[in-house]
Order: C-alpha cells, then sequence, then structure tokens
C-alpha cells in the first residue's frame, strides 16, 4: 500500500474542479484545460517507462533552437502535448522550449483564454541512463480574455507572478505531479492500475533550511569569487553544528528542486564565464519551479531579486536562479551582494 500523507482519497481532476470554489465566475474552462494536460503527461509516462524497450532512445539527425541536439524522447513528448492540447478551445497560444517561437493553435480550433508554456522533457542527458527526467509547465490568461483570436508574444511574455497555475511531471521510481494554482502546492502519485493521479502530499511546506545544496560544482572555475566563496562556507564546519551542507545534483533541474522542496536546503544554477546570463530558461522552466518553491513557503531570486517579478523580453531567455529554503536563499543573496558578515573578514 502506498503511503498518503493525507486523509482525503482525491484524484487530480476532482482536486482541481474543487479548487473553482476559490475562485467567482469560474467557467470550469481552466478544469478541462487541466484534464487535457494531465492526459498528456501519463501519456509520457507510460512511454518514458517503456523507453529503454520502444524506439524512443537516443538522439535525431536535428537541433532545437537553443543549438542542442535533439532526444527522440524530447520529439515525443513535444508533440504529446501539442497534439493534446491544441483542440480544446482552452487555449490561444503555446510555446515550448523545443520550438522556435510562438505555437499557434490550428485555424479550425477555437481559441480560448490561456497560454500554455512548458519544457517538454527536461533533463534529456538523463533520458538513456535512466536517471529521472520530466515535464515542467506554466499556464497565463491572456491578456484579452475576451478576445477569440490567435494569441500573441505578448501574451506569452508575461512575468511569473501572473501565472495561473503551474507545476511539473516528475518520472522517477514513480510518476509525481507537483502543482499549484496558487492556493499551496499539492503532490500528486500517478496509480497506473487505476490510470489515476491521487493526491499523496497536501499543502506541502519545505523547511526553514535545510542541509543540502544542489549545484554542478564542475563550473567552480567558472563562477565569480562571491559564488565560490558561498560554496566554500557550506562545506565548511561551523560551531552550531549546521554546517557542512551535503552536495546533492542529479542534473535534471525538476528532480534537484523536487529533492529541495521536501528536504529543504537551496537548488542553484547560477551565471558563470561560459553563460554569463544564466542556462535555465525563465519561461519554461525557472518561472513554473519559482511559484511552486515560493507557494511552499520557499524563495526564489537570481541572487539580487525575486525572479517571478521580472519582465521576460523573449521567449527563450534564460536567467540564473537560486531556489529553495527562505534561510538558505537569503544567506546566498547575502553572499552574492557581498553582504554576508564572513566575507568581511
Amino acid at each position: 500500500m502506498p503511503i498518503f500523507n493525507t486523509s482525503k482519497l482525491v484524484t487530480i481532476e476532482r482536486h482541481i474542479a474543487e479548487e473553482q470554489a476559490f475562485y467567482a465566475g469560474a467557467t470550469g474552462e481552466f478544469s478541462r484545460l487541466m484534464r487535457d494536460l494531465t492526459l498528456a503527461l501519463r501519456i509520457i509516462a507510460r512511454d518514458v517507462r517503456r523507453a529503454g524497450l520502444s524506439d524512443v532512445l537516443g538522439i535525431t539527425d536535428s537541433q532545437n533552437v537553443h543549438g542542442e541536439q535533439v532526444k527522440k524522447l524530447d520529439e515525443y513528448a513535444n508533440d504529446v502535448i501539442f497534439r493534446a492540447m491544441d483542440h480544446g478551445g482552452h487555449l490561444c497560444a503555446m510555446a515550448s522550449e523545443e520550438s522556435e517561437g510562438i505555437i499557434k493553435i490550428p485555424s479550425e480550433y477555437r481559441k480560448g483564454k490561456y497560454v500554455l508554456l512548458f519544457d517538454p522533457l527536461d533533463g534529456s542527458s538523463n533520458i538513456d541512463v535512466n536517471a529521472p527526467i520530466g515535464t515542467i509547465f506554466s499556464v497565463y490568461r491572456r491578456l484579452d480574455s475576451n478576445a477569440d483570436t490567435d494569441g500573441t508574444e505578448a501574451d506569452l511574455l508575461q512575468p511569473g507572478y501572473k501565472q495561473v497555475a503551474a507545476g511539473y511531471c516528475c518520472y522517477g521510481s514513480s510518476t509525481v505531479l507537483v502543482y499549484t494554482s496558487g492556493n499551496g502546492v499539492d503532490v500528486f502519485t500517478f496509480d497506473q492500475t487505476i490510470g489515476e493521479f491521487l493526491l499523496t502530499y497536501e499543502k506541502i511546506k519545505i523547511p526553514k533550511r535545510g542541509k543540502y545544496y544542489s549545484i554542478n560544482e564542475g563550473n567552480y572555475h567558472k563562477w565569480n569569487t562571491r559564488l565560490q566563496q558561498y560554496v566554500n562556507y557550506l562545506k565548511m564546519p561551523s560551531d552550531d553544528k549546521q554546517r557542512p551542507y551535503s552536495l546533492r545534483y542529479i542534473g535534471t533541474a525538476i528532480a534537484d528542486v523536487h529533492r529541495t522542496l521536501h528536504y529543504g536546503g537551496i537548488f542553484m544554477y547560477p551565471a558563470d564565464k561560459s553563460a554569463p546570463v544564466g542556462k535555465l530558461r525563465l519561461m519554461y522552466e525557472v518561472n513554473p519551479l519559482a511559484m511552486i518553491i515560493e507557494q511552499a513557503g520557499g524563495r526564489a531570486t537570481d541572487g539580487f531579486g525575486r525572479v517571478l517579478q521580472q519582465q521576460p523580453i523573449e521567449i527563450h531567455q534564460r536567467v540564473p536562479v537560486f531556489m529553495g529554503s527562505e534561510d538558505d536563499v537569503l544567506e546566498a543573496e547575502a553572499f552574492m551582494q557581498n553582504r554576508h558578515p564572513s566575507q568581511q573578514l
């Protein structure tokens, strides 16, 4: 039997339907949007589990908009989400990490009042070695909710604090969906025997401080001095026994963030000499993950300010990010801004 950390037996669809009560005038359109999206996630989860048995491992002959080699499963996941979402009448536009610009809704379908941004398969470098991978998504209302035309770039380029909902689906030892619509963070686990996502953690809260840090320390020589000082500080034993921290790094952002959400600590993907503006994408990765961390009581910044306040300037914009337990991120910010007491010694 699974261990449920909630007293209720609730499916994701029932949970989303019940959340409509928080919003006066809700029409059910958002609930139907999420129904279509969770169908896509179930299909992707099925084929991730069969990756070694079907022809979805390996790379294609193409590169994505970022110049990265496209994995077969990347391409497949991107196509599944598009085909699940293009005809429901809920969306006016989509954007994907794997696509160059706006993904338009086919002309024969109704244009709705939402936009969807997604990373179809985060952690592509881990696909062929059976490490955790996942899908990240973010939903916004279009700027003119009464319009019935194609969505525009302006509809997509909204700051993260305007997200209606965000989440990720992690395909690991089990398939876990972490979701927020601005009313806390809930975790659902997929039961393949009944084909449903069941609520397993309700209104999860991240610890105020943790014992783990997550960063690609192989890039240490590329970091600025302030970040090097912070990581050195985390590894130095302290009199109060709170340090040293332990390094945990998988290389799939949602897997590292998922662990941080449960155990606390800090996840970092900073700027460095080879990526001076950072590497993670603001719209597809950072904003939805930041919304989840904040809704769980944590903090998400670029080292100097709240990432959800950033006004995006282009769809594939990259940013540095520090997210996790509030006290850990505040301490990292102090180092990045050269105002931590240990830097003055």
